[in-house]
């Protein structure tokens, strides 16, 4: 091929590539329009009622077991809805469905625990009729769900107030024969006698009948006007009763542990979810 005809035929290759796109690739054709329709991909499957959840996941809300645990609870026929057996996985559910297993009616929210540090100034209920500031304000933002809180904490007291809306729970850790581990730090307006702190160890007669104390002891480090005390009682302002009755005058409480949870790295004010583990431990006490 003689020198001249290679540069030319050079030069008409170069010019009719000059519209190719660059980058060395072809532009793919999109072919999307031209698939047959019984080929193409259909649009994945959504939930048309919003109302409606899988039964597995009705059963984990309900605080029974996991979602995969509920599934063997399904196939071995120990679930009902409306009063049937019901052994389909995927089967879905509404809120109004009666949904039982082993016999007990289940209830789809899911179960919430939230720990608070009780702040001074605000009473434990739901609702006050007079105005006052409610511990409800202070968890508003920790769930969607309805929370109530476990006992009470009056408005001066200070400390660990848990909320839930496990009603079995609830009745566990409120019932006096479930004996539930309570300590406070009692502060007084003089130091506490030796033999007064004995006869608080000892257990008091009051005016409602007798009182029983686990553990009563100076606050280590601190004045004799400081106290620790540990009791299981759940009676109305069953901590202050006691000091008054032995002429002391409470100027300062602090629930500093209830049923084994404390206040460690939960400032005054703040709230917590209780974690998977805490949860447990509270489940069982017996």
């Amino acid at each position: 091929m003689a020198k001249s005809d290679y540069k030319g035929n050079r030069k008409a290759n170069s010019d009719s590539n000059k519209n190719r796109p660059t980058g060395g690739f072809r532009k793919k054709k999109n072919f999307s329009k031209n698939t047959p329709p019984n080929k193409r991909k259909a649009p994945p499957k959504t939930n048309t009622n919003p109302d409606e959840i899988r039964l597995n996941k009705y059963i984990a809300n309900a605080g029974v077991c996991s979602r995969r645990e509920a599934d063997t609870y399904i196939a071995a026929g120990s679930v009902t809805v409306n009063g049937k057996v019901v052994s389909e996985m995927g089967y879905k559910v509404k809120s109004t469905d009666d949904v039982r297993y082993d016999g007990r009616r289940l209830n789809p929210e899911k179960k919430e625990y939230i720990l608070l540090n009780k702040p001074k100034g605000f009473i434990t209920t739901t609702n006050d009729e007079k105005g006052r500031r409610t511990v409800m304000e202070l968890i508003s933002n920790s769930t969607n769900n309805r929370l109530f809180p476990v006992g009470r904490l009056d408005r001066n007291t200070t400390g660990l107030l848990l909320f839930t809306n496990d009603g079995d729970m609830t009745k566990k850790l409120t019932h006096p024969k479930f004996g539930v581990r309570k300590i406070y730090h009692v502060v007084l307006d003089k130091n506490v006698t030796a033999a007064d702190l004995k006869k608080i160890q000892g257990g008091l007669e009051l005016e409602d009948g007798p009182v029983q104390v686990d553990e009563a002891a100076y606050i280590q480090g601190s004045t004799k006007k400081e106290v620790g005390i540990e009791i299981h009682s759940g009676r109305n302002r069953i901590v202050r009763r006691i000091f008054e009755h032995l002429e002391y005058k409470v100027t300062k409480l602090d629930r500093v542990v209830f049923a084994g949870l404390t206040k460690k790295d939960l400032p005054r004010g703040h709230w917590r979810n209780l974690t998977s583990q805490e949860i447990i431990n509270l489940g069982m006490i017996k």
